[in-house]
């Protein structure tokens, strides 16, 4: 594995063409990637077996697309909520603060029991509005984090005894005790900080041996934490704004990488030319799969 702070091979999976890249998650059950372009309003499913990435439109931004158990289906977050990405159209699966003007759906996970974690977020990225909610299997969706601005990575440990979250504005990656039957939290606690000028922590995956592999928006790369918030790995990467990852493939040993393009300037653009790219890592190491919502 490549030392701290060292540049990091990497393949180009997807050419960079996402306005803002997010939400990778691994669909084991068709061998592919779905990730997302919020702002390009579109949700993507990348076949590394093909090189295809097929992408689908949706009506408003699109904040997270996770595969589902019934039927094969993907679950899609719009703003006011969750949807089928077969029926946008629709009326949502799941509503989620349609009432409150100026949030918007955010970063999303399954936990091993397929109950599916959603945050929200100000539009404003200031007003700590949003929430972090529980999403059973019956789609009851149940608020367990208050007073959240920009709800972002969510994991959990290999065991599942423990939750982590983070809310960028913060700088923190927090943990919690987690009940894994019935996703009960304890007690929140800061386990990491990121202390890089300029920078925020983003999304966020959990690999095998525990450690947490989160994004750092303007921060040119991931830091890889142990679980006792130790800083273990630096991942240098030509792009400012790593927005999320998740690990894929057969045997969960790829880490794809989604970048940011919008808001830079020509300059900028001509010093990071993959900015907006799907990127792929040779991590060292194997992830912890991504389950499907049960709802």
């Amino acid at each position: 594995m490549p030392s701290a702070g060292s540049d990091w091979k990497y393949e180009v999976a997807v050419p960079p063409e996402a306005q803002l890249g997010e939400g990778p998650r691994w669909d084991a059950a068709t061998g592919t990637l779905l990730w997302v372009d919020i702002l390009g309003q579109r949700v993507h499913r990348y076949d590394p077996a093909t090189g295809v990435d097929a992408a689908w439109a949706t009506p408003d931004l699109v904040s997270l697309a996770l595969p589902r158990r019934r039927g094969g289906s993907v679950v899609v977050g719009l703003p006011d909520g969750l949807y089928l990405l077969d029926d946008l159209d629709g009326v949502p699966l799941v509503p989620l603060e349609a009432d409150v003007i100026g949030n918007r759906t955010n970063d999303g996970a399954c936990d091993a029991h397929g109950r599916l974690w959603v945050g929200t977020m100000a539009l404003d990225e200031r007003s700590p509005s949003a929430a972090l909610y529980k999403v059973e299997a019956d789609r009851r969706a149940i608020r367990v984090l208050a007073g959240t601005t920009i709800s972002n990575g969510l994991g959990w440990s290999p065991d599942g005894a423990r939750f982590y979250f983070i809310d960028s504005p913060t700088r923190r990656v927090d943990v919690f005790a987690c009940d894994p039957e019935t996703g009960a939290l304890g007690e929140r606690r800061p386990l990491a900080t990121v202390d890089v000028d300029g920078a925020v922590p983003d999304g966020m995956a959990v690999d095998a041996e525990g450690c947490l592999w989160v994004a750092l928006h303007g921060g040119w790369g991931l830091n890889r934490y142990s679980a006792e918030g130790e800083l273990l790995t630096t991942v240098r990467l030509p792009v400012a704004n790593v927005t999320s990852c998740c690990f894929g493939g057969p045997e969960l040993r790829d880490l794809y990488v989604t970048t940011r393009r919008e808001s830079l300037s020509d300059a900028e653009l001509a010093q990071q030319p993959l900015a907006g790219a799907l990127l792929r890592l040779d991590p060292g190491v194997a992830g912890l799969p991504t389950y499907a919502f049960a709802g």
